[in-house]
């Protein structure tokens, strides 16, 4: 696979980075994962704003020419350096401030990078295969507007994610200072308690998730459920029908355990239907 480092094609195992990085060294660096298949990038419009938005608040300039049209542009081009634009992938694209030294803030203009990686399913699926959960409690996100943008500290996911695969478990939950449940180690959570669906608001620290967006939205328009945005206690889980998580990369990832509960999945697919046609028309 090929990389694109401010718009230059290299090749992505020969790809060298400055250690005068500010994302290396400061974590002054934000990134956006979206899903690219049948030749679209799923949800394009809501990650770029999603992006210029985070650049907004951590006080980075804008390129005059960081237009949606041509950031799509500069995608392409990777793909097709790649010899992938019919194949399903994964891209990321980090964005990080140019070098100022020490804490700094240095030059407040920008340079980028979009990495490529082949996908097997064109579309969104739900697994039959046990996924248990359990909370991580060693380490805490704080609510609050940072938490909820895409940056490259994701320290408590990582050791979060070391927990889970010392104890068997498929996922944890993260909690905020306040012990609520804010979200999965990789994704929004909503909880299924007959015909209401809750998920944490962003004022309680969650990511603000572009798939997340996208099922609020299908929600919203279904008669048969009632959305909340509310805080979620950890007590709630075990009262829960189902709980699922939600990421752009794996669509809908139902939970089937938590402790000595199990889970139902029959939102969740009906959910991922209706997500998929979604992916398709938008």
């Amino acid at each position: 696979m090929k990389l694109n480092l401010n718009g230059a094609i290299l090749d992505a195992a020969a790809a060298e980075i400055s250690p005068d990085n500010r994302g290396l060294q400061f974590g002054d660096s934000v990134f956006e994962t979206m899903r690219y298949s049948g030749g679209k990038i799923f949800f394009w419009e809501d990650h770029y704003f999603r992006l210029m938005a985070a650049m907004r608040v951590l006080r980075m300039e804008i390129p005059m020419d960081f237009s949606m049209e041509q950031l799509e542009a500069e995608i392409i081009k990777t793909l097709e350096a790649s010899e992938a634009p019919n194949k399903t992938c994964r891209i990321r694209l980090t964005i990080w401030r140019k070098w100022g030294g020490k804490y700094t803030p240095g030059s407040r203009e920008i340079e980028f990078m979009i990495q490529i990686e082949e996908l097997a399913t064109p579309f969104y699926t739900v697994s039959e295969d046990s996924y248990e959960i359990e909370l991580f409690k060693d380490h805490y996100v704080l609510s609050g507007l940072l938490s909820t943008l895409k940056t490259n500290n994701k320290l408590v996911s990582v050791l979060g994610s070391i927990y889970a695969e010392e104890n068997d478990y498929q996922n944890c939950l993260i909690l905020n200072e306040n012990k609520m449940v804010v979200e999965a180690l990789n994704g929004n959570i909503f909880l299924v308690n007959g015909y209401k669906i809750k998920t944490p608001p962003l004022s309680d620290g969650c990511l603000k998730g572009v798939l997340r967006k996208q099922i609020i939205d299908i929600i919203g328009k279904l008669p048969d459920y009632v959305l909340e945005e509310e805080t979620v206690s950890p007590f709630e889980l075990q009262k829960a029908d189902e709980i699922f998580i939600t990421n752009v990369i794996g669509g809908i990832q139902p939970v089937t355990k938590y402790r000595k509960k199990t889970y139902d999945n029959k939102v969740a697919k009906e959910l991922l239907a209706k997500l998929n046609v979604k992916a398709r028309l938008e």
